[in-house]
């Protein structure tokens, strides 16, 4: 099974991720949208599984930088075009594995995720 685990690097919620699955032996990539970006086809499969709502990070410093005007006219091709301009604005960490994804951590989901 392929898993990769999507978020930035210097997030607390990527790194308590990162660490559970290192001590659950589990293999992963990690994709880093600060480095290594997202494209169109990416977050379109990420929006089809999990929903453009679900992924807008509202309660962190890029969402809270924006003007009032862009907030509250926010709609699917806004917020689509926004994360892909401001990956930060992302909810992290997206753990993409068997054709299937998470949003957020959570070591009990995590568990039941890797418990065959």
């Amino acid at each position: 099974m392929s898993v990769v685990l999507y978020g930035i690097k210097n997030c607390d919620t990527i790194k308590k991720a990162r660490r559970w699955l290192d001590d659950n032996n589990i293999e992963f990539s990690f994709h880093d949208y600060r480095k290594d970006g997202i494209s169109d086809s990416l977050l379109s499969q990420l929006e089809e599984n999990i929903g453009w709502q679900a992924m807008l990070n509202k309660r962190g410093t890029t969402w809270r930088k924006l003007p009032e005007d862009t907030k509250s006219a926010i709609d699917k091709d806004s917020a689509l075009n926004l994360m892909l301009e401001n990956p930060a604005i992302i909810k992290r960490p997206i753990l993409a594995y068997a054709d299937s994804f998470e949003l957020g951590f959570s070591s009990d989901t995590y568990q039941q995720i890797f418990t065959p």
